[in-house]
């Protein structure tokens, strides 16, 4: 693993542009995060004019593990992004998991469909390169421009979006198709009545970053229970944790907690992971005396818990819809495929006829995404019943880490890593129990 510091690491800075009072495009985009870049990325590699607005800046602040498995690799190695060390990543080879006593290192799955090395990076530096590499397709991009509300014609069909700049001013975008890829909040299927559905999986994520010797890492690490004092504390902090290693003198460590976990919502989350991680060893330096700039939270919309992800010209992208994995919180690398999802179908859709024929290409799109994760995420949505009490996480990790093997086919299983087509007796398996898992109501 070579040595990457915040020095060398190269830095981007996205062309922008100053919006107009009434712009116009074939597609505008809401939201230039992971969903919104890579929507924008494919649509104008297509040769369609696209209007990409985001609210902030670039480089820009944003809470995230800032780890990614194989899958979120694959997805930045299809949009052409340089993930070579030399470029600034810092490559891991799997996932150490840590709980009930136990250590186990857990190297990713050597498979056809995924390559077999994860990524760290901060986000400030991923959503910056992401943003560039759809303007250098074509996209522009217009920052400090917040997206107000939807744009409606005589029908109620969505035609356009209001905003206003950073001084104030009004401006309007309008495109036949709009991609709200603005995040957690959803505000735009909001105005479309479209609202989170509660009963659907909900986290809630915390990091701070620290100076510590931990910098280098070849694993991401996972910590499957967090205690209050030491391990044989009567009192089993809710959630799961991690530390992750950033390569420039700094790690990321943070927790999640499940909206089926009795502490959802009613714990002090910040002060829970200075509690937890003034518990590990003092040479790690994860103390607030190390502490570089506040702790940070944020939603994690999982399982699908805001649909339908199309709706009278409108497509839900990323966090939007819902397409955090239920499994492990992780967010990007569904963001970016439902991006390139939500384009495809864009693209076929504008290559037809205004009206049906239109349509029926539009309304392919949440039919792909319940095609490709639907039972999936119900599965996870299962799952994180089951662990939201940490007795029975406490039980799963104790029985379970001592058995690699097992721990194997779990690390698939959560991070989403098969070949369905032509993988091993563990690939068939996760299919098959995919498969089987019955509707939500």
């Amino acid at each position: 693993m070579s040595a990457t510091t915040a020095e060398t690491r190269p830095q981007t800075r996205p062309q922008s542009w100053v919006p107009g009072d009434d712009e116009r495009a074939d597609v505008v985009v809401v939201g230039a995060g992971p969903a919104g870049s890579s929507a924008a990325y494919w649509l104008a590699g297509a040769g369609l004019d696209v209007a990409l607005v985001e609210k902030t800046e670039f480089p820009r602040e944003k809470v995230c593990g800032d780890g990614l498995t194989p899958r979120g690799t694959r997805a930045l190695i299809d949009m052409g992004i340089d993930v070579s060390e030399s470029n600034g990543w810092l490559h891991n080879r799997g996932l150490r998991v840590i709980g009930g006593g136990q250590r186990l290192h857990l190297d990713w799955p050597e498979l056809t469909s995924f390559p077999p090395f994860g990524l760290v990076r901060p986000r400030a530096d991923l959503d910056a390169m992401l943003a560039e590499q759809a303007v250098k397709a074509g996209a522009r991009l217009y920052e400090h421009t917040t997206v107000t509300e939807p744009v409606l014609n005589s029908a109620g069909r969505v035609v356009g979006v209001q905003g206003r700049t950073a001084d104030k001013r009004p401006v309007a975008f309008r495109a036949p198709l709009v991609l709200a890829c603005e995040g957690v909040s959803g505000k735009l299927a909001q105005r479309l009545d479209v609202h989170r559905n509660d009963k659907r999986p909900l986290g809630v994520a915390v990091r701070r970053y620290y100076t510590s010797p931990k910098t280098h890492d070849d694993y991401l690490e996972s910590w499957l229970e967090l205690w209050d004092g030491k391990p044989n504390a009567s009192d089993l902090l809710p959630g799961y944790g991690w530390i992750f290693g950033m390569g420039d003198g700094t790690v990321n460590a943070g927790l999640g907690v499940l909206n089926s976990s009795t502490g959802f919502q009613k714990t002090d989350y910040r002060a829970m992971l200075a509690r937890w991680l003034d518990n590990t060893p003092a040479e790690w330096g994860l103390r607030e005396a190390n502490a570089i700039g506040p702790t940070r939270g944020a939603a994690l919309p999982m399982g699908f818990n805001r649909t339908p992800h199309y709706l009278r010209g409108l497509l839900l992208v990323g966090d939007s819809g819902g397409s955090v994995n239920p499994f492990n919180g992780e967010g990007i690398p569904y963001a970016m495929e439902s991006g390139k999802f939500a384009a495809e179908a864009a693209i076929d859709a504008l290559a037809r006829p205004d009206g049906p024929a239109r349509e029926a290409a539009l309304v392919g799109y949440p039919k792909r995404m319940a095609d490709e994760w639907g039972a999936y995420y119900r599965l996870g949505g299962l799952f994180v019943k089951l662990i939201g009490n940490p007795k029975v996480m406490q039980a799963c990790t104790r029985h379970g880490l001592p058995h690699p093997a097992l721990m194997r086919f779990v690390l698939k299983l959560l991070a989403n890593l098969t070949d369905p087509k032509d993988g091993d007796l563990s690939d068939r398996v996760i299919t098959v129990l995919t498969r089987l898992t019955p509707p939500v109501r």
